[in-house]
This record gives structure tokens, sequence and C-alpha cells, in this order.
């Protein structure tokens, strides 16, 4: 990990790599800073009533330290606000961890994070009204997007004209999710065993390939004995989202990791993910982005569609800080006589 992916590492662990976070205190090697972003939108759909909502609003500090000798240490801890209806749970432990990173050791986290496995199937998880579904599918247990109780290793090295690799490593413990009477019997949740996951990608010049594994046991009241859940995900992209043509494509396969329209848990699903975008001079983006997952029940052999849908957006910068957006997304799924919802959502989101 040379100095120009340590800077990055550090740049996307503390500022985060869609917002710009205010630097309230530099000196004699430390940082700290403060970030984060709020928004307001219209929502709608075909079967239910306008409104007033948010998506997805957070805030962060983050801190920085060199230790000398190449290391440095940072933290970071990022809470969703809830601003638009009262009651007690105003803020949600998004991410939470301690980071440990040398120019030529790698970067090693521990805590609450975006996974290595996010790392190469949320390419093209880009957009801000409406993007990647199946990947939050019980993310926080089985890592594939923000990952609680994580230790992560990452590394990456320059080859020069030959472009880069990226590899990245993910352990999370055991987790008991059950819930119990006060008999002490399991009445529902899960048992979740070890859960490991690797990540390979290769750059050279604004293309990027990925591959990544992710699995490990459960235990389920309703079924028998353990289960394997795990997913292979391959990635592709081109560009840089926000900067002229952005492309991205996503396809997983995976046992036990995604769910039914049902709610159901899919013992085998396919999940496909692509966007093509493209941002003018004027900082206007505009994209399409397709989603499906398909597969089949647990307690099922027949295949159905869990999910898909298309998406037509567009974003304006009016500030480098204020964003505007609008979206409409097409609900294609009418697998078994499935009743469609499209929705749409219009807004504007203001970074701290």
């Amino acid at each position: 990990m040379n100095k120009k992916l340590l800077a990055a590492a550090i740049a996307a662990a503390t500022f985060g790599t869609q917002a710009v976070a205010v630097e309230l205190y530099n000196n004699d090697g430390t940082t700290f800073s403060m970030g984060g972003h709020v928004s307001v939108n219209l929502n709608g759909s075909e079967q239910g009533d306008t409104d007033v909502g948010t998506n997805s609003p957070r805030i962060n500090i983050s801190a920085t330290q060199d230790l000398g000798n190449g290391f440095t240490a940072d933290a970071r801890g990022e809470w969703a606000l809830n601003y638009l209806d009262g009651g007690e749970e105003s803020f949600k432990t998004r991410l939470g961890y301690l980071g440990l990173t040398h120019e030529v050791y790698g970067r090693a986290v521990g805590g609450t994070q975006w996974s290595p496995y996010y790392d190469v199937a949320g390419i093209a998880d880009m957009p801000i009204a409406f993007a990647n579904d199946f990947i939050y599918d019980d993310h926080g247990n089985l890592g594939t997007g923000r990952a609680d109780k994580m230790l992560s290793y990452r590394n990456g090295f320059d080859l020069g004209e030959a472009g880069s690799i990226n590899v990245g490593l993910g352990w999370q413990g055991a987790n008991d999710d059950y819930t119990r009477n006060d008999a002490g019997t399991i009445t529902g949740g899960l048992k979740y065993d070890d859960r490991m996951q690797v990540a390979l990608s290769y750059a050279i010049m604004g293309a990027k390939i990925g591959y990544s594994y992710n699995g490990g046991d459960f235990q389920h009241p309703a079924y028998t004995g353990k289960h394997t859940a795990e997913s292979h995900v391959v990635s592709a992209s081109y560009g840089a989202y926000g900067q002229g043509l952005f492309l991205a494509a996503v396809y997983g396969s995976n046992e036990n990791m995604n769910f039914s329209v049902n709610g159901d848990r899919l013992a085998e699903s396919d999940t496909y993910e692509a966007i093509i975008a493209y941002a003018l001079a004027n900082s206007l983006n505009l994209s399409v982005n397709y989603e499906m997952v398909e597969g089949k029940e647990f307690k099922n052999s027949k295949t159905e569609t869990a999910r898909e849908e298309m998406a037509l957006q567009a974003e304006y910068n009016f500030t480098p800080k204020f964003v505007g957006y609008a979206g409409y997304q097409f609900d294609l799924n009418d697998d078994h006589g499935r009743e469609t919802d499209d929705k749409w959502a219009i807004g504007a989101r203001y970074y701290l």
C-alpha cells in the first residue's frame, strides 16, 4: 500500500466517499472532523399516498492520529438521524470502528464498518433516490453492507502502468440473535456462526473488476440443523460516478442470503445490478439503474422473482454541498400475478 493508496484509504475512512466533512482540528498529526448529510424529499407511489420523507440522513465524527513509523490510527462514529418524527429514537448507530493503517502493511479495522464484500458488491450503489437494495438484506449479520462486529484487513498494491490490485479480508464472530420467552424457549430469530469473507479487485485505466466470497453457517428455529449462507459476487465498472461516463454491473450467486416478496429466506438466488450514468459539465448527472433478485424459497422449489426494478434518475449540484435529485422507479415484478407499485421521489440533500 503506497502513500497514494494510503491517503485514499484514510480519506475514505474519515470523510466518506460521497460527503465533504468539515475539518474542525488539525495540529501535530491529529485531525478531527464532522460530516454527514440531511435530506428532505416528497415520496409517492401508485399504491400509496404522497408524503414527506428523508433519504438516509446521518451525522458522523472522525479522528486521525499520526503514530509515527508510517502508522496512522483513525476512529469513526456515524449515526442515522430521525428528525421528521418525534420520539426517543433520534439516533441509531450506522458505523463505529477503530482503524490502523500503514503504507506498507495495509489497513486493519475493528467494529461496525463497510465490509470488504461491499467493496466489490456495492460499486453500483450510487444514486441518492433509488439504488441497490439486495445488499441490505440482513446486511449487519451477513456482512454484505455495513457489517456488525467485524475485523477486516485491506491492502493495495500499485503496479504502475499495469494498474493496481486491492485485497480485503473480513471476519465476524458468532452471533446469537435468538428471541426467547420467559421460560427460555426459542421463539424466533437466528443464530449465526463465524463468518468469513474475501475480496479481490484489479483496476487499470479507469476500469475495475472484482470478486468477493462471503460465507458462514446459521441456525433458524424453523429449520432443522445448520445451514450455509454464502455468496459469490463479481462486478465490473468503468469511470467514476458523477464524473462523465460511469458504467457498473454486479452479479451474485447466493445461498440463503436474500429474501422473497413475502420475507421468506431464499435457499438459492441470483442477484443482478447494473447502472449507466453520465454527468454533464454543468454537474447534471443522469442515470438508469436496474436490479433483479430471483430464486427458490427455503421450503419451496418454485423459482420466483423477489425483486425487479428499473429507475430513471437525475441529480444536480447547485453547490458542492447542496444537491437536488429526482427519480422514478418502475416496479417490473409482476411474477405470479403480483400487483406492481411504481415509486417516485424528488428532494434535496445538504452535506454537512
